[in-house]
């Protein structure tokens, strides 16, 4: 069945849109809903990237982004089919696929976004350069519903730190609140997570620059013995402005998931379309020079996350056996 076909049998949750045209012939345009996180973060970014660079090669194609809370909302909403893909972090994703605190999820995975490794930034002319100098001060965790909050209490707990009890834990509404709150001193630092994640890079391009502050090697070493699906991570120097040197850290890879009930012609296709642009998506955006066929094969837990209908296309392209 071709994937026009797929699209004209309502298979997708949103369905058809405007007709795309090729060779003076209508073909549907399929409308595929995504979420995404609130405005100011990562994932909108991401998730808007990844749209524009998925609508441009294939006319069949209308992804949506959606802002939404983000990965604590996403996962949900695609359970219940009301998205057809959503962008979760690695520790929400690690939790629902082993059901922790919850059944387990039957969700898949489309692809591996990017690497997350967690840290802190403060303002340039702060005193805190150690994790231990932030205790006890206001510290922005990221926005409700999202994977960082989660990133950073694995972190902590690590380190035997409890997010809530040994800081002022400020958790956001929007995304993008964060850096103007350390940059005018309502919080002595936030958290983040990735490269090129906008809040680090709004703070660290302010006048007065910025100052990340990540786990030191006995740290990462502590968190990993009690973390061990954390893996250690390295900002490559020069992702932010001035920062000079590469920062180590621990964190997880970020995914784009799909609803359960996704057609295995659809999730090729979409497969195929993203791993023949990933230059194209590289060029538009350095975070997503990690989305690709390789990268999402080691990056999944286990490779009967990854969905079938992409496995599929992994092994005509040689990525699995």
């Amino acid at each position: 069945m071709k994937f026009s076909e797929i699209v004209c049998a309502g298979l997708l949750l949103l369905g058809t849109g405007a007709a795309a045209q090729e060779g003076g012939k209508a073909i549907p345009k399929t409308t595929i809903s995504l979420g995404t996180a609130t405005p100011g973060g990562g994932f909108p970014l991401y998730g808007n990237a990844f749209a524009e660079i998925m609508n441009a090669a294939d006319a069949t194609l209308s992804i949506e982004p959606r802002n939404t809370k983000g990965s604590n909302e996403n996962i949900p909403l695609l359970e219940a089919g009301q998205l057809d893909l959503g962008l979760v972090a690695g520790e929400p994703s690690y939790e629902a696929f082993l059901g922790i605190a919850r059944p387990a999820t039957k969700l898949k995975i489309l692809t591996a976004m990017y690497s997350s490794p967690g840290m802190f930034v403060v303002r340039a002319d702060s005193p805190y350069k150690t994790i231990h100098d932030l205790l006890g001060k206001r510290v922005a965790f990221g926005a409700r519903g999202s994977g960082l909050p989660i990133l950073s209490r694995y972190a902590l707990d690590g380190l035997g730190l409890k997010q809530d009890d040994d800081f002022q834990s400020i958790y956001l509404d929007r995304a993008g609140e964060g850096p103007e709150m350390v940059l005018d001193g309502r919080v002595a630092a936030l958290w983040g997570a990735g490269i090129g994640w906008p809040g680090f890079t709004a703070v660290a391009a302010s006048a007065g620059g910025a100052r990340f502050i990540a786990p030191d090697t006995s740290e990462i070493a502590r968190i990993r013995a009690k973390h061990s699906f954390l893996k250690p991570l390295t900002v490559p120097a020069n992702s932010y402005p001035n920062q000079t040197a590469p920062i180590d850290s621990v964190g997880s890879w970020s995914f784009i998931l799909v609803r359960e009930s996704l057609p295995d012609d659809v999730a090729y296709h979409l497969a195929r379309t993203l791993h023949g642009v990933e230059g194209a998506f590289c060029k538009k955006l350095p975070q997503a020079c990690e989305t690709t066929a390789v990268n999402t094969v080691a990056a999944a837990p286990n490779p009967d996350l990854i969905h079938p209908g992409v496995l599929k296309y992994f092994r005509e392209i040689g990525v699995v056996r």
